[in-house]
Order: C-alpha cells, then structure tokens, then sequence
C-alpha cells in the first residue's frame, strides 16, 4: 500500500509539471502576439487620420471662400492661385440684379472667352497665360457680390471664391434743431454706420435705405438734466470711427416751435430795416424839393449874367471890332460911288 501512494504521488506532480510547462509556453507565444496585433492597429488607426486629414485638405482645397472688403473708387486684385496641370481657368462673377458674367481661359489652346461681361473695369489682371487673377479698377457700388474662380484638372475641380464687399465711408454731420434737439446724422454709408452719445440721453434713432444700397441714419438726443453743457457723437463704421463735439447753451428755453429771444430779435432787426428806408425815403424828398428850388432861382440869375458877358464879348474882343469896322467902310464906299453916279 504504501508504495501505490507514492507512485499515485509521483504521477500527480508530473501530470501538474506538464500542465505548468504547456501555460508558461502558451504565455510567451501569446505575448508577441498580441504586441504586434496592438501595433497593427495602431498603425491602422494612424493610416487612416492620415488619409482623413488628407482628404480634409483636397476638400479644403476645392471650397475655399473668404469674405473681401474694399473701399469705392479704389482698385482691387481677386488671386486665383494657379494649379499645375489646370486645363481650364474660369472666373464666374455674381453682381446683384444683373446675369452672370464668365470669362474662361484654356492653357490647351491659349484661348479666352467672356459671356454677359459689359463692364469693363473688371479684367484680368495680367495675361492669363501668366496669371490667373482678376482686377477691378476703380471700384464701384455695383461691384458688390460674389466671384469664384474655377479650375478643372486631370484630379478634379477646384474653386476660391470672395464675397466682395464695397465700403462706402458715410458723410457725418452733428448740429442742433430749431426746437433744441441734437442731431447726429451718417448719410449715405455702406453698411449703415452705428451712433453713439457721451453722456448717454433720451434718443430716437432713425434711418433711410437708398437705392444703391447706402443707408442714411441719425439720431435725434436731448438731454434733460440742464447741467450737461457739451455732448459728443460717435460714429461706427468699417470705414473708420469719427467722433463730433458740440456745446449746449446753457438757460436756452425748449420748445416745438420757434423760440422766443429768436421773435424778439427778428422783430428788432425789423424795426431798424424799417428806421433806415424811412430816413432814405424822406431825404430823397428833401432833396428833390431843394433841387427845384435852386432851378427856379438860378435861371434870371443866368439871364443877368450872360447879358454883361456879351456886352463885354461885343466891346473887347478884337475880332468882333475888326468885323464891324470892314462893314462901316464897306458901307461908306457904297454911299461914295452911289453919289458919283448921280453926278454923272
């Protein structure tokens, strides 16, 4: 008995020897395995962000649109960058209340066409065999609107596009009404300027939309605490910040119609207007009657004074004696041989 239990013994730990040596085997095949099974899928994992970010880009590529602000009556260049392999150059122009306008260039044939393009400030900037890009001199307020250009290659289209939008800086007056009010008006700006009031006070904002596309706004403030004495507008607007002062009068009356110091004045600078025509009118009269009277006291005076001057003319002057003596003796003469005739 005793040596059946120790060969039973003997069979039981070499059986669990076995068992011990298979797991530590399993275990280090295992191991690399499983490494490199994890490896893989790491580098999978990397492949593919690879190829994602890969195909973030082409797509990026072919939609890129970015928004482009640009002054009025100023030029502006459109970049289309140039692909290699391009086969066709187009640039596709989308003004507002007017049909597309294209103009294509091919690099095949060195050919360009343009279809519903009449405005000829936007051109190509260079040649298009050389460049790609698009230029608007001057710009106007009709420019406004979208341009793409679009590129075919062996690997697909591509196209860049701008929202153009034209700045037009608003004409900013500040000034006070009749009935006491401050108004601050931006007239004619694209896109509609913003105001605002230092100190802040009771305001009423406004504004018009004109036709091609400016808009007009102002603000009418006043203030009802009577120790504000100056009060300043700002006005904001892509074009640029402008800021305007103006001083209350201090005590002025307010009222909706027209004040009353500006009644009295008018009716002062009235009364003196009167005063000066008045006095005008009455020395004219007094003129004109002094006139006529030295008219009439003036015309015997003449008459008397004349008389002597020709007495003294007939008496002094040389002449006059010469005439009358050659008429004496021309008389004498005659009497002389009207009396030898008779004697014969």
């Amino acid at each position: 008995m005793p040596c059946t239990w120790k060969t039973s013994d003997l069979q039981l730990l070499l059986i669990l020897t076995v068992f011990s040596v298979v797991e530590c085997i399993s275990a280090r095949v295992e191991g690399p395995v499983s490494n490199s099974t994890q490896q893989m899928g790491k580098n999978n994992y990397s492949l593919a962000l690879s190829m994602d970010g890969k195909q973030n880009d082409s797509k990026r590529l072919a939609e890129v649109n970015s928004s482009q602000p640009v002054w009025v009556d100023t030029k502006v260049v459109l970049s289309c960058d140039p692909i290699p392999e391009s086969v066709l150059v187009t640039w596709e122009i989308h003004l507002r209340e007017k049909p597309l306008c294209t103009k294509a260039y091919r690099t095949d044939n060195n050919m360009t066409k343009e279809t519903n393009c009449t405005d000829k400030r936007i051109t190509w900037a260079f040649r298009p065999d050389q460049n790609f890009n698009l230029l608007i001199d001057p710009v106007a307020i009709t420019h406004d609107g979208y341009y793409r250009c679009l590129r075919a290659t062996p690997d697909g289209n591509f196209h860049r596009g701008y929202n153009l939008q034209v700045l037009v800086a608003p004409e900013v007056t500040l000034f006070r009404s009749n009935n006491g009010t401050v108004v601050c008006k931006a007239v004619a700006g694209k896109p509609a300027a913003r105001i605002s009031w230092i100190p802040e006070g009771d305001c009423v904002p406004k504004q018009e939309n004109w036709g091609n596309g400016t808009v007009t706004v102002w603000s009418t403030c006043q203030w009802a605490d009577s120790n504000v004495s100056t009060v300043s507008c700002s006005v904001s607007h892509p074009t640029g910040i402008r800021n305007l002062t103006i001083e209350l009068s201090r005590g002025a009356p307010k009222s909706d119609g027209i004040s009353v110091p500006r009644v009295i004045l008018f009716m002062f600078i009235s009364l003196i207007l009167l005063a000066i025509v008045g006095s005008m009118w009455l020395l004219k009269i007094s003129g004109c009657r002094k006139c006529k009277l030295k008219k009439i006291e003036s015309t015997p005076v003449e008459e008397d004074e004349m008389q002597p001057y020709a007495s003294y003319t007939e008496k002094k002057n040389p002449l006059y004696d010469t005439i009358k003596r050659v008429k004496t003796s021309q008389v004498l003469q005659s009497e002389v041989d009207g009396t030898e005739v008779h004697t014969s």
